[in-house]
């Protein structure tokens, strides 16, 4: 199937158009409706723990708090074990809001977690993790989303064409070894920012840890200057860059889906069904 560039570009346009415009508004204010409580005698601060149960015993000694949570539960206990903690671009941990207090609330669903990821009892490490997945994929798949456009619109190198998911297969071998030690290099780099250097000795206390000061997904890549330096922009962008990145990947996973089932490219599963919808039948010059 030919496309012409003027269908090429007004789909890639308006594909862009909407995974940048999609739900950037960002409400903050959101997570604090859901509070929560501390143990007694908190651990250390990357094994913090909060939970939606309150300690009588506990919050007794918490007498003096103004928190008040949603619900008619008891009182939140104060955030005191982060009073110390040094921002990371301007986020404190939160022991009173989901997610400890990372953005990425949004209207109309507000704090969306139904299968309960950050359900009551997880720790501060355990959130951080899932955050810097979540970034991670997101970012990678707004790539795929924009690369299966343009690889299925013009002809790629090595004469690669046709179903993206069928074009790695045709990478000659010594551009496969390339890329490959490129991802592997690139997830190495970003290893070394990020995460607590195993430690054979105790592995328990380094297996899946972040930096303490690392704020997740930030390694430090920035090459057109777009990062904010005030922490309402920077929750803000953040906030944008994840509702993005989910949205990029359900739509990667959709494209990918609809390419195992018909073998057919995506521009041309939309000729399909534009043809279907027009009264055309679509396998009449087939």
């Amino acid at each position: 199937m030919k496309l012409s560039l003027n269908k090429v570009l007004v789909l890639l346009v308006c594909t862009l158009n909407a995974t940048v415009h999609a739900f950037h508004v960002p409400i903050s204010s959101l997570s604090t409706k859901w509070h929560t409580v501390l143990a007694a005698e908190p651990p250390e601060v990357e094994d913090v723990i909060y939970s939606t149960k309150t300690d009588p015993t506990v919050a007794s000694s918490y007498a003096d708090t103004t928190n008040t949570v949603v619900g008619g539960e008891s009182p939140a206990i104060p955030t005191s074990e982060f009073s110390n903690t040094a921002p990371i671009n301007g986020w404190v941990p939160s022991s009173t809001s989901p997610c400890f207090g990372l953005p990425g609330v949004v209207a109309p669903t507000g704090y969306f977690d139904p299968i309960g990821f950050s359900r009551s009892g997880i720790t501060l490490s355990e959130v951080k993790r899932y955050r810097e997945a979540e970034v991670q994929h997101g970012r990678v798949a707004m790539l795929a989303t924009v690369g299966y456009i343009i690889g299925e619109g013009f002809s790629g190198p090595f004469g690669m064409s046709g179903p993206a998911n069928d074009q790695l297969q045709n990478v000659p071998l010594p551009a496969f070894v390339l890329l490959t030690l490129g991802i592997a290099a690139a997830e190495l780099n970003r290893a070394r920012i990020g995460w607590v250097e195993p430690d054979l000795g105790s592995w328990t206390k380094t297996l899946f840890k972040l930096r303490e000061n690392y704020y997740p997904g930030d390694i430090g890549f920035d090459p057109l200057g777009l990062k904010p330096t005030d922490a309402k922009g920077f929750e803000d962008m953040q906030t944008k860059e994840l509702q993005n990145g989910r949205l990029a990947m359900l739509g990667w996973a959709g494209m990918c889906s609809q390419e195992l089932v018909n073998h057919k490219t995506i521009f041309e599963t939309f000729d399909f069904y534009e043809k279907v919808y027009s009264g055309v039948n679509p396998y009449e010059n087939m």
